[in-house]
């Protein structure tokens, strides 16, 4: 446990490394790709994606405001997966990919192979809560479930502009 938390905590900083400005006001944006990259990595048992984690997403910038916000996201959705969904579950995989549209950057989560997984009954829990103000206030977008019987497809719709402070 205490060797995972770490794991997490490391990932979280070399985040905050790929959007900490540079001297001379040069390099304030992490790629899309590489920001999922680190965060994701202390879930990927095979390391470098060649396992159960795939992330196929367009060449575009996350600044350093907007990286802690989507950080957060991905760290709630990643432990989800891992307690509840694909990643518990040694056939399981997570696809992420993304699509441009418009004014907005839509990425999509797509869990496979996991248990059974239904909608939560109510209003959801604090972490929930949590990801929908992110995602709302921060990135200016909104955050849709669909539970499947095939897995958890999350889709995550973000104003490209707000994406790039």
């Amino acid at each position: 446990m205490a060797t995972e938390l770490t794991e997490r905590l490391t990932a979280l900083g070399r985040a905050h490394d790929l959007v900490r400005p540079l001297p001379g006001g040069q390099g304030d944006a992490a790629l899309m790709g590489d920001l999922l990259t680190v965060l994701l990595a202390p879930y990927d048992d095979l390391g470098a994606f060649k396992g159960r984690l795939r992330v196929a997403v367009e060449r575009m910038g996350v600044g350093q405001s907007s990286a802690t916000a989507v950080a957060l996201v991905i760290h709630e959705l990643a432990t989800n997966s891992m307690k509840y969904g694909a990643l518990s579950m040694a056939s399981g995989t997570l696809d992420i990919s993304s699509d441009a549209d418009g004014d907005d950057v839509v990425l999509r989560w797509v869990e496979r192979g996991g248990p059974k997984v239904d909608a939560p009954n109510g209003l959801g829990g604090f972490g929930s809560k949590l990801l929908q103000r992110s995602v709302t206030s921060q990135l200016g977008g909104r955050i849709d479930y669909e539970w499947s019987e095939g897995g958890l497809i999350v889709t995550l719709r973000m104003l490209r502009a707000r994406l790039a402070l």
